[in-house]
């Protein structure tokens, strides 16, 4: 059985996550649980109702995320072992598909744990998802470039440069000013940041940085979906079953082979100028 259309992973990704920051803004602004200026991401899903359906598609987002990192690894490894790259790209992929995971990790943290019940678990989640996620970011734009021409342009390649450079700065940027506002704040609600509670000039900088990371974040992962158009994914099971002859079958022992979604074994197939490579 053959998953062809893997492009959708992306593509679904990139429409999700602003849907989602999007809807929740607006719910918590009508119902007055954060102010209209420059709140957090993560403070637009922390009170019920919309922290309910924050957390439940940042999950499903989460989900789709992973398996976008999955087959760009998956897609990576056959280009080099198909057309001899640099061992490099091997290296890189391998250890940046480690970064991209742990950064779907952070990104459950914080769609699961909200600032106001687990303060630290949720900083540490958004530290893991924009902090690993950018490395995982700088990891692929190197691959892009080894990869060129034989997967992507090189106009991808510098696009993907260009948006690990952003996450970068602003990354940065959020971290340090974000802290240092938090320092000033005399206020008591944060959720409800006004400029005379003090660092308000740094809050608007930090979360405004936040969602440049997101967008960037969103637009990365949509640049995959070109290249996720020559990509199929096969998949089969082989089940050895012992037959005893105390049930009235003969006593033998067969391989069964079954084509089945629930992959144990998992054939990446990229077509690439009329011709396919079959790992």
């Amino acid at each position: 059985m053959a998953f062809e259309k893997l492009h959708i992973f992306p593509i679904t990704v990139f429409v999700l996550f602003p849907t989602t920051f999007l809807a929740t803004y607006v719910v918590a602004v009508l119902l007055k649980h954060v102010e209209a200026d420059f709140p957090y991401i993560s403070d637009t899903g922390t009170y019920s109702p919309e922290s309910c359906v924050f957390g439940q598609l940042m999950n499903f987002g989460t989900m789709l995320l992973t398996l976008v990192i999955y087959v760009r690894f998956r897609q990576v490894n056959e280009y080099y072992s198909s057309y001899s790259l640099s061992s490099q790209v091997l290296k890189l992929n391998r250890l940046g598909v480690w970064f991209g995971l742990v950064s779907c990790l952070g990104l459950s943290f914080v769609a699961n744990f909200q600032e106001t019940n687990v303060l630290t678990v949720h900083l540490a989640g958004a530290f893991l998802c924009f902090g690993f996620g950018t490395v995982y970011f700088w990891i692929q734009a190197v691959c892009s470039y080894h990869m060129h021409p034989l997967a992507n342009s090189i106009s991808v390649a510098h696009l993907r440069l260009a948006l690990a450079m952003i996450c970068t700065v602003f990354f940065i940027l959020l971290s340090i000013t974000g802290v240092i506002s938090h320092i000033q704040y005399k206020g008591t609600n944060p959720r409800k940041w006004y400029p005379e509670d003090g660092g308000w000039e740094l809050h608007v900088v930090s979360t405004a940085s936040e969602w440049v990371v997101a967008i960037a974040f969103c637009i990365y992962i949509l640049s995959f979906s070109q290249e996720f158009r020559s990509i199929s994914i096969e998949t089969k099971v082989f089940l050895n079953v012992e037959r005893s002859g105390g049930t009235g079958i003969n006593n033998d022992t067969s391989p069964i082979i079954a084509h089945t979604s629930s992959a144990e074994e998992v054939d990446v197939i990229v077509s690439q100028g009329g011709g396919s490579i079959i790992t």
